[in-house]
Order: C-alpha cells, then sequence, then structure tokens
C-alpha cells in the first residue's frame, strides 16, 4: 500500500518560521485570542490538570496563559523550531508535531494554538496526542478552517490568472469542522467536540496582512506550489484586488480567520457512554408527546397531541 503524497514541505517550513522568530512577539494578535479562547474552555472544566503540553507553542503564549489556570500545573513546551523554543519557558522540547517523543500517559492536558493544520499526517499526530494523554485527559486545539484567508486566496488567484494565463495553488487548504470532528473520533478520542468560530481583522495594508501570515508559517510550502516565484506585478495586482474588494473606508483592509476548536479526551471507563440500544426505559414519543407510528408506516410529519 503506497504512503499518501505529502502536502507541506515541512523542512521549508521550519526554515521560514525561523525568519520570524524575533518578531513573533509583535505578531500575537491571533495567538492571543486563540490562547484566551482555550484558557476559557478549559477554566469551565471541574478538575485539575497537573501536567499539561502546549504543542507547537510558538514562544509560549497559548502555554503561558494555561498555565495561569489555578486548575493547571506545570506545562512543558513543544516546538519544531529550535528558535522558538528558546523563547519559551523551560522545560522546553524541539520536535515535530506529528512526530512525538512523549511517553504514553504523560500529560493530563495537551493544548495547541494554530500549528496542527500544517502537518502532513493529522491523523497520526491526533493518535499519538491521545497516546501521550493519562486516562481521562484533555486535548484542546485550534487550528484553520476552511473558510480562512478565502479573500487572499480569491485574490492572488484572480491576479495570477491575468499577468501570467495560469495559476498555482498559493495558499493551503484547510480542512471544515466536520471533518476536524471526524479526525478526532477515527483516533480514538472519547467525546470528541469539533466547533468554528469566525473573526474578522483589520490591517493596514494587504502587504502588511501577507506579512503577518507568513510569520505565522502560513506561506506558501506545499509540496504542489510553483518553484517559480509570483512577480512583483502579480503580487502588486493581487494587492490591488484586495484593496478594492475587502478594503476599509479609511483605507485598511479586512480579513477572514475561520477557527476550528477540536476538544477530546483520552478514554477513561469513568467516562459517560452512549445507552445500548433497546435499554431505554422510557418511550421516546411519550417524551416528545407524539403519535408512534411503525417502523413499516410511510415516512411523514407526525402531528402532536395537545395536552389539556
Amino acid at each position: 500500500m503506497s504512503e499518501a503524497p505529502l502536502l507541506f514541505d515541512r523542512r521549508l517550513l521550519r526554515q521560514r518560521r525561523a525568519r520570524f522568530a524575533a518578531e513573533i512577539e509583535e505578531r500575537k494578535v491571533l495567538l492571543a485570542y486563540v490562547a484566551r479562547e482555550i484558557a476559557e474552555r478549559i477554566e469551565i472544566m471541574l478538575r485539575a490538570f497537573p501536567r499539561a503540553l502546549d504543542l507547537g507553542a510558538y514562544r509560549g503564549l497559548l502555554g503561558r496563559t494555561v498555565a495561569d489556570l489555578p486548575s493547571v500545573g506545570d506545562v512543558m513546551y513543544a516546538e519544531s523550531v529550535l528558535a522558538y523554543a528558546r523563547r519559551c519557558p523551560a522545560p522546553a522540547v524541539v520536535c515535530d508535531e506529528d512526530v512525538l517523543p512523549f511517553k504514553d500517559g504523560a500529560f493530563n492536558l495537551i493544548v495547541s494554538g494554530l500549528a496542527l493544520h500544517r502537518v502532513n499526517d493529522l491523523p497520526g499526530s491526533l493518535i499519538q496526542v491521545r497516546r501521550a494523554l493519562a486516562p481521562d485527559g484533555l486535548f484542546m486545539a485550534a487550528v484553520l478552517g476552511a473558510k480562512a484567508l478565502t479573500e487572499l486566496r480569491q485574490c492572488l488567484l484572480k491576479a495570477e490568472e491575468e499577468i501570467d494565463g495560469g495559476v498555482s495553488p498559493r495558499v493551503a487548504p484547510f480542512g471544515d469542522v466536520r471533518a476536524y470532528g471526524a479526525l478526532l473520533q477515527r483516533a480514538g478520542f472519547a467525546l470528541p467536540v469539533a466547533d468554528a468560530e469566525e473573526i474578522e481583522v483589520v490591517y493596514p495594508s494587504p502587504r502588511a496582512f501577507m506579512e503577518e501570515i507568513r510569520a505565522l508559517g502560513g506561506g506558501n510550502v506545499l509540496m504542489a506550489r510553483s518553484k517559480k516565484p509570483l512577480s512583483r506585478r502579480t503580487l502588486a495586482r493581487a494587492e490591488e484586488l484586495y484593496r478594492s474588494r475587502y478594503g476599509t473606508p479609511d483605507g485598511k483592509v479586512t480579513a477572514t480567520f475561520q477557527f476550528v476548536f477540536m476538544s477530546g479526551w483520552a478514554p477513561d471507563p469513568s467516562q459517560q457512554k452512549p445507552l445500548k440500544p433497546g435499554s431505554a426505559r422510557n418511550r421516546l414519543a411519550d417524551a416528545l408527546n407524539t403519535a408512534e407510528q411503525s417502523g413499516g408506516a410511510k415516512a411523514g410529519f407526525l402531528k402532536s397531541r395537545s395536552k389539556e
């Protein structure tokens, strides 16, 4: 059985991300949003997490935010780029997000912010995350969703078509919320949940927006990318299109980000499980106050009985 083709050039991704390590603190708007959202979700959990991991940590903003919660104990940081790992609090390790060096059951909590959507083997990565969790441990992550960066993708494709007479992939595809939810289930997580949120961010210019995307590892590192750099003329046309379509009255531009938040638990006998078929003590029809039809009846709407 042949292996699936690689989507991302991970080596190139690490090289490009390393260039922006010194300025990542200045480009933390999206990371800070994700960190606050994940921390708020963890805070409502009525349990303690003595050992936590921030996976794909950048400079550790998510891990630091989670570490401030009373329910969270020691936090370890994992980054694929040494320059970022050095900016994380200790202890920090260097490893790819899909090749984890941790023993089974090492953590009670694993969080990840805007890192896992760029791994080549996300199902394999999620399986390793689940194994690294202790029984009844929690995994919570944020990744980019299918609707993220649609404005940029459209403008780059249109500009390249106009100027160069053809198009090549410039912005990576992202999964939708259903696909991420299915992957959690496939990886063996209990009680998997995936939900999406969209935010609109204002940038001074299309160029400033694109620079932030590159700093966060969102540059074009697709294996199927064109090896020919985008020409200045094509880039200028893409910026012109972006301003005309998504400009604000004060000369700035907007960009839409869709975040998919994933959560799941390492299986444990103490967790709730669905009832076995036929084990219910009360009829669903009685609970809904409706008439019951036999399985062979013709499909249709049921009329509700009026209550006295």
